[in-house]
């Protein structure tokens, strides 16, 4: 195990338990343990010493500026991948439908399906720099505006479920 002690290897379970980062952790091994490893070479060894290191806490939302709660059960249950999700009721669209992919495609963070409410479909994606795509199942197909506002409420809704 990549040459540490009893006595540093407790020692670098803690430094992972207590949260510190793998770049830390790498300068870390090797100004106090002299140890110069590699990336990979720290997986490994955070590997063999069998902890996992901590995820980062998320940044905390600012409280919403919205008038009012919107009207409906306090708590809903947790939606699934690939569960359709209707939006809300309201002036902003007819019956619009999303779906999230259950495996996301390439080069994109999330992605999904749309059905608007005059039944044409679209393919969403938000790609790896954030970026929002759309692409329409019919060649020159474009979403009515108040049909693409119930798309937005109901995908930040469901990828806010989601944990994006």
């Amino acid at each position: 195990m990549a040459s540490l002690s009893p006595e540093q290897q407790t020692i670098a379970r803690q430094w992972i338990a207590d949260g510190m980062k793998l770049s830390d952790f790498q300068r870390r091994l090797e100004t106090d343990f002299a140890l110069k490893l590699t990336y990979m070479e720290v997986r490994f060894l955070i590997d063999d010493l069998k902890v996992v290191p901590k995820d980062p806490e998320p940044p905390k939302a600012p409280p919403a500026a919205s008038p009012a709660p919107a009207a409906g059960p306090a708590s809903a249950a947790p939606v699934e991948p690939d569960e359709v999700v209707p939006p809300e009721g309201g002036p902003a669209g007819g019956d619009v439908q999303v779906t999230v992919d259950a495996v996301t495609r390439p080069n994109a963070m999330v992605s999904g399906r749309v059905r608007f409410s005059d039944g044409k479909g679209a393919a969403w994606l938000i790609d790896t720099y954030g970026r929002p795509g759309l692409v329409a199942d019919e060649k020159g197909y474009r979403p009515s505006q108040p049909d693409l506002m119930a798309f937005q409420t109901a995908l930040e809704r469901e990828l806010s479920r989601l944990g994006f």
